[in-house]
């Protein structure tokens, strides 16, 4: 027997409908303000060096640590952690993304996912002397916390939100995840950069920041907790029961291909997304050994490109409205070559063309994120959104391997870090070849998805 069907976001009678849903949009966007903060701050900025030196005060004298008796380089141990953490959310994303559309209760499972993460964040306070095990173990469950509630929270995006309101919705989302990552990096580097003024070590104020993302996440995921709704479950009551991570992750993939459609945006949004997660992560060993550039310039840096992905996906989601999100994609694809292409040729040592490369990627970076992400909202049947969005979110932080592969194989046999930075422009011109070749309208209409206007 089949439950009532949910009706369509735009369908809700009168003003009442259309405010619940607004309340219900408002709430969506404070879930990326709450979490981005641990992408910026944690990720980004903080953790990586200081786990690397807690690593190393536990180290031997040849520099190694031995976790579960295996011999570790401790300049390895971070990036290790964080292969590890991936290896978890993929495991975890599918089998999340299934009970969540067959239970029809994505908002426990969201909640389980974000303060599962916010506590892991906040107890790396307790990261200090020699404890670096404490801090891969952390990592490790904040990192697949993350990319599991992300795929509950991006499965609520076609049920909040119209077809038409998709692009500036998801736009907006980012908007605010950059606003938020931009305000606590600013704080942090207050804090940082003036730990003698407060009484603090330099360690202590790391972990005092490291901290403070997990508060934020776990202060402002209470807003999305208590203003978005579960539905009505649109799948058939007797459907199989999730299995173990991997067999739905292959169950998820095969039912996928009755969507073929759908697919094809799926491996184009594989590849041109693994060099946009490529340049994020690679940009400042660019900074520092090819451009010669001192930590704060990094840091720095990476505050513009916050503060300016803001505009860029607010700039981005209305160009969508105009021309569409394909179009306003390829276009972005466009930007992202041509600005890898100007930081090929980037003078060593001069800190303003830098910066203005950061603008650059700033720019482009939140909608060409956003808008993928809107994009594919319309191209997953009704029901499934949960279960599709861990094949997104796989593809957005599970499988984002190829990209760093190609720059550390370009730099071993050139040498040259700039050959690296030029060889990620392959990704973004294959992307746009692949994405050109989606006739998007036809795969909204095969996913049994009403059409907008502007797609």
């Amino acid at each position: 027997m089949s439950p009532p069907e949910e009706a369509e976001p735009g369908t809700e009678d009168g003003r009442a409908g259309a405010a619940a849903r607004t309340r219900e949009q408002h709430g969506w966007y404070f879930y990326d303000f709450a979490c981005s903060v641990y992408s910026t701050s944690v990720l980004t900025v903080f953790l990586g060096p200081y786990l690397t030196s807690v690593t190393r005060a536990a180290a031997d004298v040849e520099g190694y640590v031995h976790p579960l008796g295996v011999p570790v380089r401790a300049g390895s141990f971070f990036a290790y952690a964080v292969s590890a953490s991936v290896l978890l959310a993929v495991l975890i994303m599918p089998l999340a993304g299934a009970l969540a559309d067959r239970s029809g209760r994505k908002k426990p499972l969201l909640a389980v996912a974000a303060y599962t993460g916010a506590a892991a964040t906040t107890g790396m306070f307790f990261l200090d002397g020699d404890r670096y095990l404490l801090g891969g173990f952390l990592l490790i469950v904040a990192n697949a916390s993350l990319a599991v509630s992300m795929v509950l929270y991006n499965a609520f995006l076609p049920q909040i939100a119209t077809p038409d309101e998709r692009d500036t919705v998801s736009s907006r989302g980012w908007a605010f995840g950059y606003t938020s990552g931009a305000l606590v990096l600013v704080m942090n580097l207050v804090l940082y950069q003036g730990h003698d003024s407060f009484g603090l070590s330099e360690g202590a104020a790391v972990r005092i920041c490291l901290a403070s993302a997990g508060l934020w996440w776990g202060a402002f995921a209470i807003i999305p907790l208590r203003r978005l709704r579960d539905r009505g479950v649109v799948r058939e009551a007797d459907a199989a029961p999730p299995v173990s991570g991997w067999r739905q992750l292959v169950a998820t993939l095969k039912d996928m291909r009755r969507y073929p459609l759908t697919l094809s945006f799926l491996l184009a949004y594989l590849i041109y997304n693994d060099g946009v997660q490529t340049v994020i992560s690679q940009a400042s060993v660019y900074g520092s050994e090819e451009l010669e550039l001192e930590q704060s310039t990094l840091i720095v840096a990476v505050l513009l490109v916050q503060v300016l992905a803001v505009a860029g996906a607010l700039g981005m989601g209305r160009l969508a409205r105009v021309y569409g999100a394909k179009r306003t994609i390829l276009g972005s694809l466009a930007a992202w070559a041509v600005t890898l292409a100007a930081g090929y040729f980037l003078p060593a040592r001069t800190p303003v063309w830098f910066f203005a490369l950061a603008a650059m990627i700033g720019l482009v970076l939140g909608g060409s994120q956003a808008l993928s992400r809107s994009l594919f909202s319309h191209l997953v049947p009704a029901g499934k959104e949960a279960e599709y969005f861990s094949a997104y979110e796989m593809s957005d932080r599970g499988l984002s391997w190829i990209g760093p592969l190609v720059f550390g194989l370009t730099y071993q046999v050139t040498g040259s870090y700039r050959d690296a930075i030029i060889s990620l422009v392959v990704f973004f011109a294959l992307g746009f070849v692949l994405l050109a070749r989606v006739p998007v309208r036809r795969a909204v209409e095969a996913a049994g998805n009403p059409v907008p206007e502007r797609i």
